[in-house]
């Protein structure tokens, strides 16, 4: 048996959750991994029911946080070298950048034998200045030459991280897209878009258009109610903008919508003739995916996007900005419309275009399941894992203990 340590940056909701949880899981006997994580943000939905399911019960470092803080930041450094010492890993597989710093920081100091870490997207556009960018751009650079491997998600992002960000060789990278449990998603449909609609008062000749995900500057949430107002105003049919999510945005949005001329409903009591519902955080995605016509992303930079994996395997069509993984999650204009993440207009007319048409949507829709099937279940997801490590074991000739 060999051991991995696995450390994620925190345990909310969204992607590296589940790919570290399934990891986990689906790796042993051959693989005992102790998972690793840091304290989630008060504004952002715990995943804690996603390990809960899987039977796994992890480690968490408080001092590990999302934001900067050198004295924080050292505690979980030493944290993670006390548990290396006495878990004695033959790998240390970090996810995302917190974890992937401190976390290989502390592995090198140890000596361990192989390091891996996974790029759930990255931060080298659309979130910091220039000067900061180039910091941790230096960092990484730093860190990905003592690193064993690198993973990316997808082709695009690897082309990124090596040939335009220059962190690393492109040899040194490996592909291993995220998987998930995806049955849930096409079982029990109608059933789950009843309990939704009734609860989010969405009339049955309403289109909801759905946008899933935090309220955060990145996911340019702006830019989908300007398109959604156009798009309102184009279309033949009703039309309601389904806001699944939250976080520091929220009232920013809320805001937002008043000055453009949008009316929307948030809390207990909601409004059925509001333009746009804010929901709030939903565990149950499959229920959200089943409420809604259509699937929406607005993002200014993504790696590799749940929801609309996620919305393909409940059959939902797709408007979304062309932006980094996402030509490696959809197929353009089979499962997916896309448009330039400046274009307002484009992703409105590509809202409308469905909206209006029925014909095209239930096409489109059925392009999705198969696709992501085979590319994103989380058996796949074990497996391309597993030859990545036999291969990182043979080469460095380690021995199970």
């Amino acid at each position: 048996m060999y051991r991995i340590l696995r450390i994620t940056n925190r345990f909310n909701l969204g992607g590296p959750t589940y790919n570290v949880t399934y990891l986990t899981r689906y790796l042993a006997p051959e693989f005992e991994t102790m998972l690793v994580g840091g304290q989630k943000e008060e504004s952002e939905a715990s995943s804690d029911f996603i390990l809960e399911q899987n039977g796994i019960k992890p480690t968490i470092i408080p001092e590990m946080r999302r934001s900067i803080n050198p004295m924080n930041d050292i505690a979980a450094y030493k944290h993670i070298k006390k548990l290396i010492k006495d878990f004695k890993p033959h790998i240390v597989h970090t996810h995302a950048a917190k974890a992937g710093a401190l976390g290989r920081m502390a592995a090198f100091s140890c000596n361990v034998p192989i390091t891996v870490h996974t790029f759930h997207g990255h931060v080298f556009h659309s979130y910091f200045g220039n000067v900061q960018t180039a910091v941790y751009k230096n960092i990484e650079r730093y860190l990905a030459k003592w690193t064993t491997a690198l993973v990316a998600l997808s082709e695009k992002q690897k082309h990124e991280l090596s040939e335009i960000h220059h962190i690393a060789p492109a040899e040194k990278f490996h592909i291993v897209p995220l998987g998930f449990d995806l049955e849930r998603f096409w079982t029990n449909v109608p059933e789950k878009r009843k309990l939704f609609r009734d609860k989010y008062k969405i009339a049955d000749n309403e289109i909801a258009i759905g946008i899933i995900g935090r309220l955060v500057p990145v996911k340019n949430h702006k830019l989908f109610l300007d398109a959604f107002k156009l798009a309102k105003a184009q279309s033949s049919n009703k039309l309601k903008a389904i806001i699944v999510g939250d976080g520091e945005m929220r009232e920013e949005l809320m805001a937002y919508c008043k000055a453009i001329g949008l009316t929307y409903t948030y809390g207990n009591t909601i409004d059925a003739s509001a333009n746009v519902v804010f929901t709030s955080w939903i565990k149950e995605a499959d229920v959200a995916t089943a409420g809604v016509d259509i699937v929406a992303l607005s993002s200014l930079n993504e790696g590799t996007p749940v929801s609309l994996i996620e919305a393909q395997a409940a059959g939902k069509p797709i408007v979304s900005t062309q932006t980094g993984g996402i030509e490696n999650v959809v197929i353009p204009e089979i499962t997916a419309l896309l448009s330039p993440v400046d274009n307002s207009l484009k992703f409105a007319e590509n809202l409308a275009k469905l909206a209006d048409n029925e014909q095209l949507r239930l096409k489109i829709s059925k392009q999705g399941k198969d696709f992501v099937m085979e590319r994103f279940h989380y058996t796949a997801l074990a497996l391309n894992m597993r030859l990545l490590y036999q291969e990182l074991i043979e080469r460095k000739h380690i021995k199970a203990s």
